[in-house]
């Protein structure tokens, strides 16, 4: 006879997001590109549930990509996949839809992706270096379903043309027409200035559940083959970039910032970040930003794309289902930045880390064994991996209030913990968690939050 026990875990609602969403002046945004979203009927709702970008520079349009490395790889991304690598990095245009997935969906969702992507080219102004096919698609939803494809195709002809524009709302229309179980759209902008010439950078992401990125570049013929419910995002600039250059700048921003959360420790079949650069704030004079020809001009767009990556990635954290907690977990003091990344991913994803998260449970000895349970890589120049060593790891409880943090582990050696201090620093809605290793001099961060009943209600009635 089994006996129910008691717990002394509060049931808490999730926080009100609708402070991380507002109003943006227009002149953040990037010139050269016209947006919508609108309502084409792949929801059961009214929402907006398909969003189209284009670019209407007279430059030709860098564009790059990072897919999900998922082995059932949605239509949407092997269409964008071999678009990118059809034109060498270029394309103009980018449609979205949300409510359906269109993976796992055969032959028929590769024909409904294509048709998307037509629909779209013909919307695009005419330009001298025109190629066969300029738009990137992305879908997002329930796997395994078809789309309505009718419907959409209307919406891209139709609907989206008397709706096209430049200014906050028509972001913010395209920004929602990414949206599923997301609670508010995800919408950043900003400046920047390279060379005494002001560039602008913005963009929009999605994501709520089923998100642990694993995304690597697309199959261009410059893009490294061995790099390392779905996030979707993309990110306009009009600063002219190389392709080659646009696509390294990408990946090595999405290796620390979208490949850098976990809200579930789930990865997508549809996973997708695009890049576009229209150069339209340059004179035609301005040569392409690249990595071989302009470092210095590289490495300051590189930074920046990093940056604004990492503030849209957050967001996605912040909106996670049912997430009451946001946390910071830094690993430091490790041999490579790939050792430290991943024992971060694993303390992320720890579903033990991350009830007592939501439990306010300083129970370090949870991230302690995460920490313990990845394998490292060898040390150079030996076959031999790494292990840690016990007494010279430390944990760390930061507070996001800047107040002094609480060690809980240092040297191997536990500390005589201050338990009513650490639940005050678990109570807060965001704070940090630092390990440090005690053996190089490498880090890396990712973001994650907790586990909450409501993630587990919302996630085991999402088809009904």
């Amino acid at each position: 006879m089994f006996r129910r026990l008691s717990s002394t875990v509060t049931i808490k609602p999730t926080p009100s997001k609708a402070h991380l969403h507002g109003f943006l002046p227009s002149s953040l945004f990037p010139t050269g590109y016209l947006l919508t979203g609108v309502h084409a009927g792949v929801k059961k709702t009214t929402a907006l549930d398909v969003g189209v970008i284009l670019s209407t520079s007279d430059r030709p349009t860098s564009a790059a990509a990072c897919f999900t490395r998922n082995a059932f790889k949605a239509a949407p991304v092997l269409v964008s996949d071999e678009i990118l690598a059809a034109n060498g990095g270029r394309a103009r245009g980018i449609v979205v839809n949300s409510g359906c997935a269109n993976a796992v969906t055969g032959q028929q969702g590769l024909k409904d992706a294509w048709a998307m992507v037509r629909a779209t080219d013909g919307l695009l102004p005419s330009h001298s270096d025109k190629l066969e096919h300029e738009t990137l698609v992305m879908s997002t939803g329930v796997i395994g379903q078809h789309l309505p494809i009718s419907r959409i195709l209307d919406g891209i002809s139709s609907k989206a043309p008397t709706s096209l524009g430049a200014d906050f709302a028509a972001w913010e229309r395209a920004a929602k027409a990414f949206m599923t179980t997301d609670t508010f759209p995800k919408l950043r902008a900003r400046k920047f200035t390279i060379g005494r010439v002001e560039y602008h950078m913005a963009g929009m992401d999605k994501g709520a559940g089923m998100i642990h990125p694993d995304m690597g570049p697309a199959s261009t013929s410059f893009a490294p083959k061995s790099l390392h419910a779905t996030l979707l995002g993309c990110i306009l600039t009009d600063a002219p970039v190389s392709p080659r250059s646009l696509q390294s700048a990408l990946t090595y921003a999405v290796e620390r910032s979208f490949n850098s959360i976990s809200v579930d420790g789930d990865m997508s079949t549809n996973d997708t970040i695009i890049v576009l650069a229209n150069g339209a704030a340059a004179g035609k004079e301005v040569k392409e930003i690249d990595e071989e020809t302009d470092k210095e001009s590289y490495e300051i767009f590189k930074t920046e794309l990093t940056g604004f990556a990492a503030d849209l990635a957050k967001l996605v954290v912040r909106d996670g289902e049912g997430a009451t907690k946001f946390v910071t977990v830094t690993v430091k003091e490790a041999n490579s930045f790939a050792d430290a990344h991943n024992i971060a991913s694993r303390i992320s994803t720890s579903a033990l880390v991350k009830t007592a998260l939501y439990g306010e449970d300083a129970n370090w000895g949870r991230i302690l064994a995460a920490t313990g349970s990845v394998p490292l890589a060898p040390l150079p120049n030996t076959s031999t991996p790494a292990v840690i060593e016990p007494t010279t790891v430390s944990v760390t409880f930061i507070p996001s209030d800047g107040s002094t943090p609480l060690p809980v582990l240092v040297n191997g050696e536990p500390e005589i913990v201050d338990e009513v201090r650490a639940k005050a620093i678990l109570s807060e809605e965001e704070f940090g968690i630092e390990v440090r290793l005690g053996m190089g001099d490498k880090e890396a961060t990712y973001w994650t939050c907790d586990f909450s009943y409501e993630y587990v209600k919302i996630n085991g009635d999402y088809r009904s």
